[in-house]
């Protein structure tokens, strides 16, 4: 099984701030990688160090099995990925097919398929009547749907998704689910972080979680599970938050 993610000592600094701190990371191909940290741990600047959105401060990383600091393989390694970015990054004055043809275009996709793959996309999300909307008009769910309709438009081999369940209903989260789970039964590789872990433990195969920069757990969901607790146990564990539960507020706390 070849390795389509893999990052040595990978790290990013701002300022007196160490984000990501010598991440060494390696996904398999055609997993369902679920990257997990409390917030500002450092999982969207992975994410965009991955994607070539942010140039790493050391470290090295390795995309499809090319290093990204080779601006030409760089370039190629883009067109065979997706991104659904955390703000999404949506162009508010296009309509939804508008947007879908220049993504299409941008990958120099002949424009008959992509008009027919706009059709299929626009379909399965249940965005073809909104043909006359701005995408400035669209709702929060209905704005993840075209983003990772975006980004699956290309057929990546590896899909970046950033919160693609964060503030979407059931309705959506159930077409999101069900979309990546066809992702991945076709043989691409999807690299999701996300609060929810219970969406977490019904989709992926892998899981990784960093906390202050840094990989404190890695391990494949069949693995956590013949561990004694939950996902959820082995999360706050890592992240030390074993403590959370005792804390309390004065004025709430039960009369003796």
């Amino acid at each position: 099984m070849s390795v389509v993610i893999e990052t040595t000592g990978l790290t990013r600094v701002f300022g007196s701030l160490r984000a990501v701190d010598g991440l060494n990371l390696s996904v398999a191909s055609g997993r369902f990688f679920g990257f997990l940290g409390p917030n500002g741990a450092g999982k969207s600047t992975t994410i965009k160090m991955l994607t070539g959105l942010l140039a790493p401060t050391s470290g090295q990383m390795r995309i499809l099995g090319e290093d990204l600091a080779d601006e030409n393989r760089a370039r190629e390694v883009r067109r065979r990925i997706g991104v659904v970015p955390e703000n999404l990054a949506l162009f508010d004055n296009l309509t939804g097919r508008e947007y879908l043809t220049f993504i299409g275009r941008m990958y120099l996709l002949p424009i008959a398929t992509v008009r027919t793959r706009c059709d299929e996309l626009l379909a399965m999300m249940g965005l073809e009547n909104e043909e006359k909307k701005l995408t400035l008009e669209y709702s929060h769910g209905m704005k993840k749907k075209l983003a990772l309709a975006a980004a699956l438009l290309p057929g990546p081999e590896l899909l970046f998704l950033d919160e693609p369940f964060e503030g979407v209903d059931a309705v959506s989260s159930r077409v999101l689910r069900d979309v990546l789970r066809s992702c991945v039964k076709r043989g691409a590789t999807v690299f999701l972080t996300s609060h929810v872990l219970e969406i977490v433990e019904k989709l992926c195969s892998d899981v990784g979680i960093i906390a202050n920069g840094k990989l404190v757990y890695q391990a494949t969901m069949d693995e956590v599970q013949q561990q004694n607790g939950s996902l959820e146990d082995r999360f706050i564990a890592a992240v030390g938050g074993d403590q959370a539960g005792t804390q309390h507020l004065s004025w709430l706390a039960e009369s003796p």
